[in-house]
């Protein structure tokens, strides 16, 4: 799809919290989101106890937090109610049989013998029974609410040390780090992609009704487009009258599922009025836009049709206007939805439809990372995470200009802010970005 003008806005923000590696994971995964544009701010601890503090330096940067798990959830939660929706990527399902499998190649553990922490009892005993594997000798310690690390290290502990067991699986890495000091044979129990996924696109959800929750009003401009327009549209001309006509009965037949009201606008548009719960019903939760499928349907022409939310009718009357001119200009066969933070957001007329990649990244910081990403490749640096001082060497530029550059591609879509790196040296160690090169345009 061609690009539409300026930089593509980014969607909903979400703050990912958790240890190094996962958040690293985490990004890879959030990478390969094309349906809807994120964008990530990033938390790191080194011990899940400071999952709290960190949390409250980025609170409010986000439109919601990803947890690694549901410890850090709860220690972010244990000083009250935070100030945005949060969620946390679920322990267990797959993990849990890769990580015995993985233990048996490698010799680390005795899937026979081992203790396992935070999964739930019946998960194992279904792992288990599935694999064919005895559990008479495995030990599981279950998450919940009040267990601190210090309790499941010395769960694993005190089984190995007795002979009880082979080794230990754990999913929390600040207990993974103290068995290893300790010598205690040890996995640590990381969730499949497939969790990160559905987690991911939990938080995206929830992000998305935080921001538009203030958004109550919905507005729908449904426009004739002008390839259906006669030369005059005058009251004589009853052909035309006879079109406005049918798209009139079409749209009242779907508002009626909406509790909609139809007005018309001018000679060319219908306005369709409702409420954010009842577009949310009528269109199964924003996957699928409103009124295309049955203006085709009746009519056999493409109606342009944007959606606009707001907090008063006025304004949202106003975003639709700016949808359904995306509409025009994108000449596709698709509705545009534009809320209160204008972000557009294109819609099928079918929720099983793949919805378009991003509206593309105009210049010039395009450019500016295309020319990055030639020079890194050009230097046999396949890596896509950089700090200011490589910028610094690539493109011959003070570290001043390169963190400008780098803040600039942010802005744009084009980068996320990562963790720094582990400190080799004394000082404050320097923020890296991802840098999104799938997000350059052709």
């Amino acid at each position: 799809m061609a690009a539409l003008g300026g930089p593509a806005p980014e969607g909903v923000t979400i703050g990912v919290v958790g240890a190094d590696n996962f958040v690293h994971r985490m990004a890879g995964v959030a990478r390969e989101e094309t349906r809807t544009r994120l964008r990530l701010v990033t938390a790191v601890y080194d011990r899940e106890s400071d999952a709290h503090e960190k949390t409250m330096r980025i609170i409010g940067d986000v439109d919601v937090l990803l947890f690694a798990g549901p410890l850090p959830y709860d220690v972010a939660m244990s000083a009250g109610r935070l100030p945005v929706p949060a969620t946390f990527v679920p322990t267990g399902g797959a993990a849990l049989p890769t990580t015995l499998l993985r233990g048996a190649l490698d010799g680390t553990i005795d899937p026979a013998r081992v203790s396992i922490d935070s999964a739930l009892e019946r998960d194992v005993r279904e792992t288990y029974a599935d694999l064919g594997v005895p559990r008479r000798h495995v030990h599981v310690m279950e998450y919940h609410e009040s267990v601190a690390p210090e309790q499941f290290l010395a769960f694993h502990r005190e089984l190995f040390e007795s002979g009880r067991t082979s080794g230990a699986i754990t999913t929390v890495p600040s207990v993974a780090a103290a068995l290893t000091e300790i010598g205690v044979p040890n996995l640590t129990m990381v969730p499949a992609l497939l969790s990160l996924r559905n987690a991911l696109r939990t938080a995206r959800l929830l992000g998305s009704g935080a921001r538009l929750e203030d958004s109550r009003i919905a507005v729908v401009i449904v426009r004739l487009p002008s390839s259906a327009l006669p030369h005059r549209t005058s009251s004589s001309n009853y052909w035309y009258q006879e079109l406005k006509l049918s798209l009139h009965r079409a749209l009242l037949h779907d508002a009626r599922h909406m509790d909609a009201a139809v007005l018309q606008r001018d000679e060319h548009s219908y306005l369709v009025i409702t409420t954010m719960g009842s577009l949310r019903s009528g269109t199964d939760d924003l996957t699928r836009a409103p009124f295309l499928a049955s203006v085709r349907q009746a009519l056999g022409i493409e109606a342009e049709v944007g959606i606009g939310l707001g907090r008063t009718t006025l304004e949202a009357e106003e975003n639709a206007q700016s949808a359904v001119n995306l509409v025009a200009r994108a000449g596709s066969d698709l509705a545009y939805l534009v809320g209160t933070q204008g972000s557009p957001i294109a819609l099928t007329d079918s929720a099983d439809d793949d919805a378009p990649e991003p509206a593309p990244v105009a210049d010039p910081q395009n450019e500016t990372l295309r020319e990055i990403i030639t020079l890194l490749d050009g230097s046999g640096d396949a890596s896509r995470v950089v700090d200011a001082e490589r910028i610094s060497q690539l493109q011959g530029v003070t570290l001043r200009t390169a963190r400008r550059t780098l803040r600039s591609l942010v802005d744009a879509g084009l980068a996320w802010p990562m963790p720094p790196a582990r400190a080799q040296k004394v000082g404050r160690p320097p923020v890296r970005y991802q840098l999104l090169d799938e997000r350059l345009t052709d």
